[in-house]
Formats: structure tokens, sequence, C-alpha cells
């Protein structure tokens, strides 16, 4: 769900259900991350509501178009981040002659 001004749409809080700090944090920083932002932040209304709300704002370019962007980034640091593991763990295994039954023992 979006709030933000009809009139200006480079100002928006975005409230995402069933989420919290942990996917804020990672998308408040993927925002950062962008020179278009020119505000970005999170908070969760209350400890026993499963919501967070992210408010962004840009230098002009449309604020969702901004967020969905980041999240896009986000995604792509998250496929790095699984590749780079799982090449370690592939070559931790051949510089061990291990298998993966190996490693469950």
């Amino acid at each position: 769900m979006e709030h933000g001004s009809f009139e200006d749409p480079s100002k928006a809080t975005f409230s995402l259900t069933d989420e919290d700090h942990t996917l804020a944090n990672a998308i408040r920083f993927t925002l950062n991350q962008d020179p278009r932002v020119t505000f970005c932040g999170y908070s969760i209304p209350h400890p026993s509501d499963a919501r967070v709300n992210i408010r962004v704002q840009t230098t002009g370019d449309p604020a969702r178009e901004v967020l969905n962007d980041s999240c896009q980034d986000l995604m792509l640091i998250c496929q790095h981040v699984r590749g780079t593991f799982d090449q370690a763990i592939s070559t931790f295994k051949t510089e061990k002659g291990l298998s993966a039954v190996d490693l469950k023992k």
C-alpha cells in the first residue's frame, strides 16, 4: 500500500505487511545508495503489528519507481551473495575431497 501526495509523486510512504526490520533495513540501505533519494527511513508502528512503513523522498523521480529499482537492486545483491556462498561451498568440498553426505556427519 502506498500513501503519498497526489500532487508530488516524488514523496511517498509505503506500508509493507508481514515484514519487519530485516527487509526494511535492507531496503533502506539500497535506497540510501541511490543518488535520486533525498530521504528514506522506516518505522514499525507497533511491535505487535507485523507492518513496516517506508518513507521515500526523491530529487524528482517518482518514489514508487525509485523504491522498485531499489528492490530490484536488493534482489541482485542477494543473488550475488547466494552465488558467492554456493561457490565457496563447492570450492571447499573440492579442496577437501568431501561429498555432500560427508558434510552432514
